[in-house]
């Protein structure tokens, strides 16, 4: 399947793969990217030289297209960017604001920049800054979310934009993305999905419970703090949600405790293992997720889900 999207990226399918803190690294980029989908570093709020240096495994394993997400409210991100520029990475995502301030200097090195969006309103802001595609995110996606769904915002944000659109949130196979691109997307993103890849190199707890879950097991903490974060329910949930109560009872809430709350959480998922205590970011697709495959099954099997999928309602109809 091709799309201007995939042309545009230099892909041979319209699926990216989303960019996970501590997760998103070049084991897993390159090996998307190697199989014909768009492979995403995240850099998260690491330093140049740890962005730097997974930008150069990545080149190291794979000579086909990839990306990395910058996170605008980095305290690195003006080395971060610069970098991405030096290294010559062709496409960049970013998160947490606008990239104009930094559109220009993208431009004169190639650069094909996409911001993740949660509105209609910052969909046009990021058009006007110069974002040659954007990435709408639900609020059925894991970590960092919005407030709509990603079946509401597709459409709308498609009516609103000339610049193509590819969706994320919710999608976990080819019926999902058969979904997306009937309202409009140009292109899919996927995290959850991928969170159980071979190649990813998350600890095998934190797999493991992503397989677990039921369609009911992730929750959304965070609401009073701005910014709400989707994981699967475990004890640090629990906790989280308790001192959330505490806090919205109060005239001022003490929002550093929440803050702390979290620190570090991710990490002790990711690395650790410590399925109890950390936070395990993953959209509601989990309930989808059945077992671990390679990249390279993983999208042959969206795509053939998809072109079954559209067979079957063109003779249907």
């Amino acid at each position: 399947m091709q799309s201007n999207i995939c042309e545009k990226l230099g892909i041979d399918y319209p699926i990216i793969q989303g960019a996970m803190a501590w997760v998103a690294n070049a084991e897993l980029a390159s090996a998307v990217s190697n199989a014909g989908g768009l492979g995403i570093i995240a850099s998260g709020h690491a330093p140049e030289e740890v962005v730097r240096d997974q930008i150069r495994q990545a080149k190291e394993k794979t000579n086909r297209p990839f990306g990395v997400n910058i996170m605008l409210l980095s305290p690195h991100v003006d080395a971060v960017v610069k970098a991405v520029c030096e290294e010559g990475v062709k496409v960049v995502t970013t998160g947490a604001g606008s990239p104009g301030k930094y559109m220009k200097l993208f431009k004169e090195h190639g650069i094909t920049v996409i911001p993740v969006v949660a509105s209609v309103a910052l969909a046009k802001r990021m058009e006007k800054d110069g974002a040659d595609a954007i990435i709408i995110e639900g609020m059925e996606a894991g970590g960092h979310i919005g407030k709509l769904t990603t079946m509401v915002l597709v459409p709308q944000i498609v009516d609103a934009v000339s610049i193509p659109v590819i969706a994320a949130g919710g999608i976990g196979d080819g019926r999902g993305m058969a979904a997306a691109f009937m309202l409009g997307a140009s292109a899919v993103q996927l995290g959850t999905r991928f969170l159980v890849a071979h190649e990813c190199t998350i600890h095998q707890n934190f797999k493991d419970a992503v397989l677990k879950a039921r369609d009911i097991d992730t929750t959304v903490t965070g609401q009073i703090t701005g910014h709400p974060v989707r994981t699967i329910r475990n004890k640090l949930t629990r906790i989280y949600d308790q001192a959330e109560k505490e806090e919205t009872s109060k005239d001022k809430p003490d929002f550093e405790r929440l803050e702390e709350l979290g620190k570090g959480t991710l990490r002790l998922a990711v690395v650790e293992g410590d399925i109890k205590n950390g936070s395990m970011m993953s959209g509601q697709i989990a309930g989808l997720v059945s077992r671990e495959q390679s990249c390279s099954d993983i999208i042959l099997e969206l795509m053939t889900e998809y072109q079954i999928v559209i067979k079957e309602k063109a003779q249907a109809l």
